[in-house]
This record gives structure tokens, C-alpha cells and sequence, in this order.
């Protein structure tokens, strides 16, 4: 006698919970159980009303297993559907990824590291950080981790890009919307407390995992989200009074956003897509479970053959990428940060 029986007896539901089942036993504990009287369960003891336990008293409620895999079902049953839309819309993300990828690998290091550099220059203007950012690559090159720490780069640039490409115009609609800030914001609460491992569940079974989209798509689910917030938050940010004296010009909504409330939400905006590019980076690593190549592979390979030395200096690589991306997005903020007090 299961501990919850006498509820549904005093409810007068059991008929309803032994409809369309069997009385004859089905396992060793139900053929002990009618050997004799079940044992008193205290209310120290007592399990909570989850639904295999109410299950195990009335076999018309569900178990756990069956929420499970009636989830299971219906989304195997959409995800032909699925595959005929996502299929060409995320297509070009794979194109992307794959010449990114080639790109940064097969050109020679004596190309990449000096345009990585003047990049670097370009968007700091610190030759202290050129200097920082060449000892790393260096070192990274040095213990011939070149390759890899390519691959991890051409990665993050790939999906920053498109965060940023659809976080900021997102961003920019719900600063300009109550009602589209109110619908997004749960949604984007939602993508930032998954854990990461689970965006990857819907995409394997939509995707072949030799696809770079599919890791591709969990890295832009997880990393769009700064940007997307702090777009929003720098625009609502900008000072009525001056919206005001916008108005006062008869600028037009296009003029005001552009020449007005986007050059003084950029300062929010760069710290946007800091936060994105180490997000991208942290979700990389944990891509390469589904064959995302770069350090993370390293990492993995580390972890699987209990090879210490590997991991812990795949992920020193990976912390030493971390500083120098950090650096370089914070020093180009900086930059922003002085013209617009020079303003």
C-alpha cells in the first residue's frame, strides 16, 4: 500500500486511479505488499507529494518520466519542421565560422600576428598593450598552441559580430518600446540563468555536430545578452534635457538617434559587447563538447585522458586570451570615455 492511497480513497478517486489498470501484480514490492500489511510510514518519514510518489498511489497521475518523454516526443515530432526553417536561415553562420576558422589558421603567422597587432593599436592607441598582446600571442605561438588560440579567436570575432550585429538594434527597439522591454526581458532573463550545457540539448538534435552552427547558435544564445541590456539601459540613459534640446533643433527621431542618443549610450554599449566577448569566449570551451575547435579542445582532451599538464595549460591559454581581450575591449572604452568628456 503505497503512502498516499487513503488521499485518493477519502477523495473517493479510486476508481478513477485504477481505470484501465491491471490488479495483478507487477513487482516484487507489490507481491510483498499483499503478503501481509504495509509498514507505517511516520511523518518524519514522509516523501513529498511529487508525482512518482502519487503515481506509485494512483496509477492514472504521471510519472516524472513521463513529462519527460512526452517533451522528448513533441519536440522530435516539430523538429523536421524545424529543420526546413533553421536549416537555411542559420546556414550562413556555418559559412561564417568555417572561412573565419580557415582564415586565421591557414594565413601565414607572419600575416595574423601583425594585423592583430595594428587592430590592437588601431582600437587603443597603447603601444604598452601592442606590447602585452604580442608577448601573448608569442608565448601561446611559442609552446605551439598557435593554432588553437587561432581558432578560439576566429570564433569569438565571428559570434561577437553577430551579437552585436542583432544585440544593439534589439537593444535600441526596447529602449524605444515599454511594451517590447516588458516581452523581452523575461526571455533574456531566461537565456542568462540556462546553464550553459543546456543549449546545447535542442541544438544536437537539430543539428549534425560536424555543422558549426550548431555551436555557434548556443554561443550567440548565451552571449547576446549584455549587449542586448546595456544598449537598452545606455539610451534610456541619456539625459531628457538633452532629448529636449534635440527636439528644440527639430532633429527627427532617425537624426536624434544617431547624432544624439547612440554616440552618448556608446560608453554603455562597448561595456555591452566586453561582456559579450567574454562570454563568448567562456561559452567556446564548453562548445567543444559538441566539436567546436580551439582550446577548449585541449581542455576536453585533458579532462577525458586525465592528462593534467594538457588542461592546465590549455587553460592558462584560455585565462591569457581572457586579459588580453578584457584589456583591449576596456582600453578601446576608455578611449570613448575620454572624447566624450572632450566633448
Amino acid at each position: 500500500m503505497a503512502t498516499y492511497d487513503s488521499v485518493f480513497d477519502t477523495l473517493g478517486l479510486r476508481d478513477w486511479c485504477d481505470g484501465g489498470t491491471s490488479s495483478a501484480p507487477m513487482s516484487m514490492s507489490d507481491l510483498l505488499n499483499q503478503g501481509g500489511a504495509a509498514p507505517e510510514v511516520s511523518l518524519w518519514d514522509l516523501p513529498f507529494p511529487s508525482l512518482d510518489a502519487l503515481n506509485s498511489a494512483c496509477a492514472a497521475i504521471p510519472q516524472t518520466r513521463d513529462l519527460t518523454l512526452g517533451l522528448e516526443t513533441g519536440f522530435l515530432a516539430i523538429r523536421d519542421s524545424l529543420r526546413v526553417v533553421l536549416d537555411p536561415a542559420t546556414q550562413p553562420l556555418s559559412w561564417m565560422l568555417r572561412n573565419a576558422i580557415s582564415t586565421m589558421v591557414e594565413t601565414p603567422w607572419w600575416i595574423v600576428i601583425p594585423v592583430l597587432l595594428l587592430i590592437t593599436w588601431a582600437v587603443t592607441r597603447s603601444a604598452r598593450l601592442v606590447g602585452f598582446v604580442a608577448v601573448s600571442i608569442g608565448f601561446l605561438a611559442f609552446i605551439d598552441h598557435y593554432v588553437y588560440a587561432m581558432q578560439t579567436l576566429a570564433i569569438i570575432f565571428v559570434c561577437a559580430f553577430i551579437c552585436v550585429l542583432f544585440g544593439v538594434p534589439i537593444g535600441i527597439a526596447m529602449s524605444r518600446s515599454d511594451r517590447l522591454q516588458r516581452g523581452t526581458i523575461p526571455v533574456l532573463d531566461m537565456l542568462q540563468t540556462l546553464p550553459p550545457f543546456v543549449y546545447l540539448i535542442p541544438l544536437i538534435f537539430l543539428f549534425s555536430v560536424t555543422e558549426p552552427k550548431l555551436y555557434g547558435i548556443a554561443i550567440i544564445l548565451y552571449a547576446i545578452v549584455p549587449v542586448v541590456r546595456l544598449t537598452d539601459l545606455g539610451i534610456r540613459l541619456v539625459d531628457r534635457d538633452v532629448i529636449e534640446a534635440a527636439d528644440a533643433f527639430g532633429m527627427t527621431s532617425r537624426q536624434k538617434l544617431f547624432g544624439v542618443q547612440i554616440p552618448l549610450a556608446l560608453p554603455n554599449i562597448m561595456a555591452g559587447v566586453n561582456q559579450t566577448i567574454m562570454m563568448s569566449l567562456a561559452m567556446v570551451v564548453i562548445a567543444s563538447l559538441v566539436s567546436a575547435p580551439g582550446l577548449g579542445v585541449l581542455v576536453l582532451r585533458g579532462i577525458r585522458n586525465l592528462e593534467l599538464g594538457v588542461g592546465l595549460v590549455a587553460g592558462f591559454g584560455i585565462v591569457l586570451l581572457a586579459i588580453l581581450l578584457d584589456r583591449v575591449t576596456k582600453a578601446s572604452l576608455s578611449r570613448i570615455d575620454a572624447s566624450q568628456k572632450h566633448r
